[in-house]
């Protein structure tokens, strides 16, 4: 069982590293494969040793693939950046992945909007048309009177 104070330094940790490495996607990296990209999420593994990129991009599948292909080799740049300014003995390996939870997310809205429309739809098919309507007799729970 992990210790809490372990499992929280390594949460900070990865919150370090995430911001870092944005900044330096965000700024320092010059390869024309990498695109829009943000970091968001990252998993570090419980030895501190490896780490897990998780990456948003704008644009198409291949931007983000080109965009992948981009970090990957820069990771030896970002790696050295990352001691250098955080004052690491040993920075873990990274490895970056697209992240699709977005695209996700997005295509889910999309399914639960139509499926509004859908129900709205027939709900107004149900319904007769107020101009339609024959008057009825007004209902009273009110016990019926005897004369």
């Amino acid at each position: 069982m992990e210790n809490r104070a372990q499992k929280y330094h390594r949460e900070r940790m990865a919150e370090l590293l995430r911001e870092e490495i944005e900044t330096i996607i965000e700024g320092e990296l010059a390869d024309p494969r990498i695109g829009l990209a943000n970091v968001t999420e990252m998993h570090l593994a419980a030895d501190g040793r490896s780490a897990r990129v998780y990456i948003a991009v704008e644009g198409s599948e291949k931007d983000a693939d080109e965009t992948r292909e981009g970090l990957q080799a820069a990771v030896g740049y970002i790696r050295h950046e990352l001691i250098e300014r955080l004052h690491l003995r040993r920075c873990p390996e990274l490895h970056f992945q697209i992240d699709k939870s977005h695209a996700y997310e997005a295509r889910v809205d999309e399914l639960l909007e139509r499926n509004k429309k859908r129900e709205k739809k027939a709900a107004s098919k149900n319904e007769p048309k107020a101009d339609l309507k024959k008057p009825e007799q007004e209902t009273t729970h009110e016990a019926p009177q005897e004369n």
